[in-house]
């Protein structure tokens, strides 16, 4: 799915080409035999855009928001240990990605927020 885009979906975009840059961080800190913290990173990492993307496909609108609030949750953990990452000694630089999951996050957050006021 080399040069895929979902440039008619925003979120879909932004974290399809974010997980591209996380698989990209975690082969480079396994290269430095980070196994561990590379593993969790790219499973929380390339999580997001897959619950982003199951939401398109939901049967209820409460499915849909459930699947952003996952996307949501993995924002999170994705933080932490990109945080741990620029906080520890001898690991590459990841303020790029820190930067691009700030920006996921406020969407995200927005469409949970927007899909919830249609509920009620």
């Amino acid at each position: 799915m080399k040069g895929a885009s979902f440039s008619n979906n925003p979120i879909l975009n932004l974290t399809f080409h974010f997980a591209l840059n996380v698989i990209a961080y975690c082969e480079s800190i396994e290269v430095l035999k980070r196994y561990s913290l590379a593993k969790q990173l790219f499973r929380c990492g390339t999580s997001i855009g897959a619950n982003a993307n199951e939401a398109q496909d939901a049967e209820s609108k409460a499915e849909f928001i459930h699947k952003f609030k996952i996307a949501a949750k993995e924002i999170q953990e994705t933080k932490y240990w990109l945080t741990l990452c620029k906080e520890s000694e001898n690991y590459p630089p990841c303020d790029h990605l820190l930067q691009s999951l700030t920006e996921i996050e406020k969407v995200v957050n927005k469409i949970i927020a927007t899909s919830k006021q249609k509920v009620l």
